[in-house]
């Protein structure tokens, strides 16, 4: 959810940066033209003209993917696993969700999690270093974990050649 949370905040700063040019660069423009000051006048209008083109664009990125932001916190959170859950808990046509999980898993919103057709699971394969062996100690005798392809025993730190 940490990723989500910060890419939805990103695109929010960049639209409210794209609000705040616009609406200084008419002011930068005046102000520069009464003073004679080219350079103020020059970022103002350059202020102006971003702000005009790119707000509208940074509102509209911004609110269509808060709506991924709902999606991802269906299933991380309130454990819908299924397009059809998502869409009737939503209020969203199946497509959309479906759009908006395409997004989520190629953007890796998603770890942890696999999609298979419409169904979304918990992903259980671990990597091998990451999975946890049971072992006995061949000295001492002692039983325990470890995680890592090479381990010792806590207790005499001897090494551990097999998992059991």
């Amino acid at each position: 959810m940490k990723e989500v949370r910060r890419y939805i905040t990103t695109l929010l700063i960049v639209a409210i940066l794209l609000t705040v040019m616009f609406v200084s660069g008419v002011p930068m423009i005046v102000l520069g033209a009464q003073h004679k000051i080219y350079a103020v006048m020059g970022v103002g209008i350059a202020f102006t003209a971003i702000g005009f083109y790119g707000m509208p664009v940074g509102w509209v990125f911004f609110g269509s993917n808060v709506s991924l932001k709902r999606v991802v916190f269906a299933i991380v959170e309130e454990n819908l696993f299924t397009v059809q859950e998502i869409s009737s808990q939503l209020s969203m046509s199946e497509d959309t969700v479906r759009a908006f999980l395409d997004k989520a898993f190629n953007k890796g919103f998603l770890k942890g999690y696999k999609r298979t057709g419409d169904i979304i699971t918990v992903n259980d394969n671990v990597p091998d270093a990451r999975r946890e062996k049971v072992a006995e100690c061949p000295n001492c005798g002692a039983k325990f974990t470890y995680t890592s392809a090479s381990a010792r025993c806590p207790y005499c730190n001897s090494p551990v050649v097999s998992d059991k």
